[in-house]
């Protein structure tokens, strides 16, 4: 089996892979990065000592991290910290933000010899990957070496569980390689082992992700300023949205001008490539619009802001009255709206949430988010809570209680860690 994985990967790299990285290269300058994707590469390690190894695969996973990064790091003072990525954005957010804490390489490509090459080089003591990354070379290089692995934050969404059961054979080694499970929720703690993990080696800690944030009413201000928006002025915030959402978006925008028409919205595409596109589809409404990166230069103030970087969504969402969360309207079941949520903001969501289910159902349970069908409905359900400062805020705190009630994840997940990948330096 892990033959024929092997065989697969390579026609994959071959066929699908490395034509779509020379034209990411070609066309928006994404570099190849091919030496560190073979293993090769990496600054060299303190001698006798060895890493600690967090992998993250792109932005969300790197920024939900944080506080396991710290953790980590107070956790295994004497370890050097090294966090991978897959993707250039991932990469980008961990030697920003975690500059001094731990140091960036990215993944190799999932071939015996690239893992063999890498695992040799980093020489870590324990793996901790978040969500549920599953590299069977890796694994099995790692097993060979007898480093520990654990999943943090772990889940299994609809659709990774039905490929997962066609494979369920394979999945048991696999699966075998892996140390401890530390799922988000039942469900996904059910699943996991109905693929075949022993009981014992799963715990639910909860998502990380319902961690509470500091008071965030100075970073507010903060954003505010940058993005131009006037004390008190309405705003409204289309987060991580995808092709065919947009287009909703500005059908209900045009529904709240009518209203209220010194509202301002920021859309947040998921994928920061698409700006140019989504710039298009505002000038087709005939109304202004800017790049989030280009705020500096001066603009019209009614503007709409496109956001183009990368790891900014979530800290803008404090500057919001009311908060879309995109990829749910169509059907890539859903995005992160715990992050509004923990910032007191009412949240609106399409019906595709399938991907965070145990959230969405925590913040409808409580009344903090409502599901939207369409543009029109979605239009309908902005006016109404801009129309009511109290409901906002009852909705906002709702929805904060509901997920600062269940925190405690991180704490848990540490003290997984010090357990089962590094007793010997637990404190």
């Amino acid at each position: 089996m892990y033959a024929l994985y092997t065989a697969a990967s390579l026609v994959a790299l071959v066929l699908v892979y490395a034509p779509a990285a020379v034209v990411r290269r070609l066309i928006r300058g994404v570099p190849l990065n091919m030496r560190a994707r073979l293993g090769l590469g990496g600054a060299p390690r303190r001698r006798g000592v060895r890493a600690g190894w967090l992998h993250a695969v792109s932005v969300g996973e790197a920024i939900t991290a944080a506080p396991l990064i710290e953790g980590l790091r107070r956790l295994c003072p004497e370890r050097s910290l090294v966090v991978t990525t897959v993707t250039e954005t991932g990469a980008k957010i961990v030697r920003e933000r975690y500059a001094g804490l731990a140091r960036h390489r990215f993944f190799p490509l999932d071939l015996p010899w690239a893992t063999r090459r890498f695992v040799a080089s980093l020489d870590p003591a324990f793996l901790v990957c978040m969500e549920t990354e599953l590299w069977p070379n890796m694994l099995r290089t790692l097993a060979a070496r007898g480093v520990p692995v654990m999943i943090a934050n772990g889940r299994i969404s609809d659709r990774s569980y039905r490929r997962y059961r066609l494979l369920r054979g394979f999945m048991g080694p696999l699966l075998a390689d892996v140390r401890v499970f530390a799922m988000q929720s039942a469900e996904d703690a059910r699943r996991i082992i109905a693929l075949g993990v022993s009981p014992e080696r799963v715990v639910v800690t909860g998502n990380i992700k319902n961690e509470p944030l500091p008071d965030t009413t100075g970073s507010a201000d903060l954003w505010r300023r940058l993005l131009g928006f006037g004390p008190g002025q309405r705003v409204w915030i289309a987060g991580s949205t995808h092709r065919g959402e947009e287009e909703a978006v500005l059908d209900a925008h045009r529904v709240a001008l009518q209203e209220y028409p010194d509202l301002r919205l920021v859309i947040a595409p998921r994928h920061p490539e698409r700006a140019p596109e989504v710039l298009g589809l505002v000038a087709g409404r005939g109304w202004p619009a800017v790049r989030r990166s280009e705020l500096g230069r001066g603009r019209n103030p009614s503007a709409v802001v496109v956001l183009d970087t990368v790891g900014e969504l979530a800290p803008i969402y404090a500057v919001a009255d009311v908060v879309f969360v995109g990829g749910s309207l169509v059907d890539f079941g859903g995005h992160n709206m715990l992050e509004p949520a923990l910032r007191r903001k009412p949240v609106l969501m399409g019906p595709y949430t399938q991907n965070f289910r145990e959230s969405a159902a925590l913040l409808e349970s409580v009344g903090a988010a409502v599901v939207v069908e369409d543009g029109p409905r979605l239009g309908r359900e902005l006016a109404r809570l801009l129309s009511d400062p109290g409901l906002r805020a009852k909705i906002g705190e709702a929805g904060y209680g509901a997920v600062a009630a269940r925190h405690g994840a991180v704490s848990e997940t540490l003290d997984l860690v010090s357990r089962f990948l590094v007793p010997g330096d637990r404190p």
